[in-house]
């Protein structure tokens, strides 16, 4: 709302004195805006990630999966070698 209002022609000590806040905060804000575009101001102090940043922390999470998994089937086949040798021509 700040940063609209900056760009409607307020000036930022108008907007600093409605909103409570400092006039180099609303400038910063709008600074932000124009760089970051839709990215900016995520919310709730989730960071804004690119497409690319999301795919590599997806791909991420995708790996320790399929590790945990190979880690389990490994100590599967283990116990099954053990046992009795039935298991042993796996």
């Amino acid at each position: 709302m700040a940063v609209e209002l900056l760009n409607s022609g307020k000036s930022s000590s108008e907007i600093g004195k409605e909103l409570g806040i400092g006039h180099d905060t609303a400038r910063k804000w709008r600074d932000q805006k124009e760089l970051q575009g839709d990215l900016s101001f995520p919310g709730r102090g989730n960071k804004s990630l690119s497409t690319q940043e999301r795919e590599v922390l997806e791909l991420k999470k995708k790996l320790r999966e399929a590790e945990l998994e190979r880690d389990i089937l490994k100590k599967a086949v283990s116990i099954f070698s053990k046992s009795d040798g039935k298991y042993s021509n796996l």
